[in-house]
């Protein structure tokens, strides 16, 4: 079961498509186009998945990091999706992905007058989906109240005025969203499925698309039984009956010292507005990443979004308003900016739109939009299911993705590598990722298959020395 994605097995992959239909052409790289070939392709499928850019490339890779149970679906009366959400969040956490995705404790700071019995109320609805999900306490422990003196230890940069204690609850988070895609993306390549990047579909129908070659311009004509246009906020683009209204949703990166917290993430209200949240949430390189906003965007849709003055204004003022130390624009390292693919109903805030997938049949192709990383395997089920093209199952709830199992290797690659860490450490991140996770440039390896290039500085940094590398591991691989 080869796993191994490379130049030199993309160059073989393309070679073959050029004679060869496949069942089922998948456009999109993402999380939701990767988990729709990883399921065409456990279910016995011929599966080519193509991409324009790179894995994880588009929104896939600018989300909070949660793999969250729906509690704000709860809130807003949805109470099938947020059931959907407990039910994935278990399954990533306990039988597919648990090296990638963990429990993350969430603090509700309570100062002055907050509402605590309403939101201590909403933590205790969404532990009864947990268990309804059958997701052990041991794994995500219920919530419960803290006192003030424990709130400042699992957070010590909070304010400590009028602070009378918190709310802590408990989510999953993945450590990387972009190792998620790829390792959904490395599954299914161990399932026969072909995986194409810098490969953009020029146009799709239902019987195939016609595809450019970014590397060296050359264009050829994939056939398939069938088409699913994964392409997250460029569905529309490419199937133009498909109208959908992106979102942005904007972080900032910053210092855990600056802010003052360790592993505790915190959960923030928005002052004067009701249900609606920001989160301070911790990661493992000692950054912190705040957000999250929610506003339409009109016009194009860019390859890679940015953070306007605004969004960073209102997510260091609601950060700051429950910290000792008021954050300022010199603390932020770094910021990103995701757009939701949301599907267009009608009239109303972009905040108030469904977050619920829907699979739709436009001009003979299957587009899936909508959905969130969450619920990706069950967006990439559904849109396999609406093919016709097999009338098997669905495996992939209980498929173990690459590098689950027993950990390996120094305890920081292990925490993002799992059981292949050992490997890594062996010949080093930047080899890994080129001879084996599909990296063909040094973007790819520091935006996608590690994040340096999230703080500027520090990719600007490691570029050089990455570039290097990179270059010389691709030599090898080209052919004499």
């Amino acid at each position: 079961m080869n796993t191994s994605l490379n130049a030199a097995r993309r160059r073989a992959d393309l070679d073959h498509l050029s004679s060869s239909p496949v069942d089922l052409l998948v456009v999109g790289g993402g999380v939701t186009g990767a988990g729709v070939a990883l399921d065409a392709a456990a279910r016995g499928l011929s599966v080519c998945l193509v991409e324009a850019h790179d894995l994880a490339f588009g929104t896939s890779r600018w989300s909070s990091k949660l793999v969250h149970g729906g509690l704000r679906y709860l809130a807003q009366g949805e109470v099938g999706l947020a059931y959907e959400s407990a039910v994935e969040r278990g399954i990533l956490m306990t039988r597919t992905a648990p090296h990638l995705v963990r429990a993350l404790p969430q603090l509700v700071p309570l100062h002055g007058r907050a509402h605590d019995p309403v939101v201590l109320a909403g933590l205790r609805a969404g532990d009864a989906l947990r268990r309804l999900a059958r997701t052990p306490s041991r794994v995500l422990p219920g919530p419960r109240r803290v006192s003030a003196v424990e709130a400042v230890a699992l957070a010590p940069g909070l304010r400590r005025a009028d602070l009378r204690g918190g709310l802590l609850g408990f989510d999953g988070q993945v450590v990387d969203d972009a190792r998620l895609v790829v390792a959904l993306a490395r599954t299914a390549a161990g399932f026969g499925a072909r995986i194409i990047t810098r490969a953009r579909a020029a146009s799709l129908t239902g019987r195939g698309a016609h595809v450019v070659d970014a590397l060296t311009g050359e264009s050829l004509d994939i056939r398939a039984r069938a088409v699913v246009n994964a392409a997250g906020v460029w569905a529309g683009e490419l199937v133009p009956g498909v109208r959908l209204r992106p979102s942005r949703g904007s972080h900032l990166v910053l210092s855990a010292a600056a802010v003052g917290v360790s592993s505790t993430a915190l959960t923030v209200p928005v002052p004067g507005a009701r249900n609606r949240f920001a989160l301070v949430l911790p990661q493992r390189d000692g950054r912190v990443y705040v957000g999250l906003t929610d506003e339409p965007v009109e016009g194009p849709v860019p390859d890679v979004p940015t953070v306007p003055e605004s969004d960073v204004e209102f997510l260091l003022g609601v950060a700051s308003s429950v910290l000792e130390r008021a954050l300022t624009r010199a603390d932020v390292l770094g910021a990103f900016a995701g757009l939701r693919p949301l599907l267009d109903t009608g009239a109303g805030p972009s905040a108030d739109l469904s977050r619920r997938h829907a699979v739709l049949t436009e001009g003979g192709v299957t587009t899936v939009v909508g959905g969130k990383l969450t619920t990706y395997r069950r967006m990439a089920a559904d849109a396999v299911d609406a093919t016709g093209l097999t009338t098997a199952r669905s495996r992939t709830a209980a498929l173990p993705l690459v590098g689950a199992g027993p950990p390996t290797g120094p305890a920081d690659l292990a925490a993002r590598y799992g059981a292949e860490a050992a490997g890594v450490a062996a010949i080093g991140e930047v080899a890994w990722a080129v001879r084996h996770e599909g990296a063909l440039t040094a973007d790819d390896v520091l935006d996608r298959r590690t994040r340096i290039g999230l703080v500027p500085t520090d990719r600007a940094a490691a570029e050089p020395a990455v570039t290097a590398e990179v270059a010389a591991e691709l030599a090898a691989q080209s052919p004499t």
